[in-house]
């Protein structure tokens, strides 16, 4: 499950180009009928999560600060359950004006090579904006006997099926990434399943598993010397926690995983609709507050436009289907 690595566009010459094509796309004389009346009314955005988290906090500071570029309110709308799909059923069956948008997570473009969906990723959708992607790494409690990645894999080996690890739910890109690195090192892991990423810490905690796949919501235990990072699964060492390993220095080359995400609407979208939102979602992610939210969660911001997002969600879901086959969790 080798994601993209993230561009952090805050600096250098990536933001230099992102700046001037921007302001050269304000610049021309291309703004249609439908881009100059919208929009009239709210704009909302379905987030597949619980409030509160770190991606809620995260949508949450871009809708404020979306809503000032557009001049409308930019709602966050909170739809849990479903596997994280049911952001992109509704999409999907929403009329094309514009109005209603949806966070399009990762496990949306896997759960319907797994069941029956209401919808097709490729088909029913127009990306907007891309935005950025999860930090994700393995954990051990700080008095675990287990000093390193390497201890870790050796242990397990030793001992089939009996070295546990949490994660936040089966077939879930933190179930997923163990599968993976269990099928690279030809070791069997126990994998437990909870409903969230409280539960997991507080099963790490209480000795109930002997490690927890997680975003960065533990790292303030990592902070506070309760438990430390065997692996962390982003494309570069953590600013936050220099001395832990990327799965590529650890000899996985080219895996990343970070469950990248971004916004689409429904399928049909006019073009001009479609500018006028990616200008001001592209402005919003370099508001101050939206980048300390980044910063907050260890995320890093990762733009793409509509074309390029298009072109990422193609390969995104042909990678999908290629880590499913090789985990023998479908057939070809």
């Amino acid at each position: 499950m080798a994601d993209q690595p993230c561009r952090d566009f805050r600096s250098g010459p990536g933001r230099r180009r992102l700046l001037g094509g921007g302001l050269a796309a304000l610049a021309m004389p291309r703004i249609g009928r439908a881009e100059a009346g919208f929009p009239r009314r709210p704009v909302s955005i379905i987030v597949p999560f619980t409030p509160g988290g770190s991606t809620d906090q995260q949508m949450r500071a871009l809708a404020e600060a979306a809503t000032r570029r557009l001049g409308q309110t930019v709602l966050v709308e909170n739809r849990p359950g479903g596997g994280g799909t049911l952001g992109a059923a509704a999409v999907a069956k929403a009329k094309p004006d514009g109005y209603t948008l949806t966070q399009m997570i990762t496990p949306a473009m896997r759960l319907p090579f797994l069941q029956p969906m209401s919808y097709d990723v490729l088909r029913d959708f127009t990306p907007v904006i891309h935005l950025t992607g999860y930090f994700f790494g393995l954990a051990v409690r700080a008095d675990s006997p287990w000093k390193t990645w390497q201890d870790f894999v050796a242990d397990a080996r030793r001992r089939p099926g009996q070295v546990s690890v949490a994660n936040s739910g089966a077939i879930g890109s933190l179930h997923l990434g163990m599968l993976e690195l269990g099928l690279r090192e030809s070791v069997q892991f126990n994998h437990v399943p909870f409903r969230g990423e409280a539960e997991t810490i507080s099963a790490l905690l209480g000795g109930h598993v002997d490690a927890v796949a997680n975003s960065a919501v533990l790292g303030q235990l990592v902070d506070d010397g309760r438990a430390r990072w065997l692996n962390i699964w982003t494309a570069q060492r953590s600013r936050r926690w220099p001395e832990a390993p990327t799965l590529q220095e650890l000899g996985y080359e080219g895996l990343v995983i970070t469950s990248p995400y971004g916004l689409c609407g429904p399928a049909g979208l006019e073009p001009a609709v479609v500018e006028r939102l990616h200008l001001a979602f592209r402005d919003a992610m370099q508001d101050p507050a939206h980048v300390a939210a980044l910063e907050r969660a260890d995320m890093v911001a990762d733009y793409r436009g509509p074309d390029d997002y298009a072109a990422f969600l193609r390969r995104s879901v042909a990678r999908e289907r290629d880590l499913l086959l090789r985990l023998n969790l479908i057939q070809g």
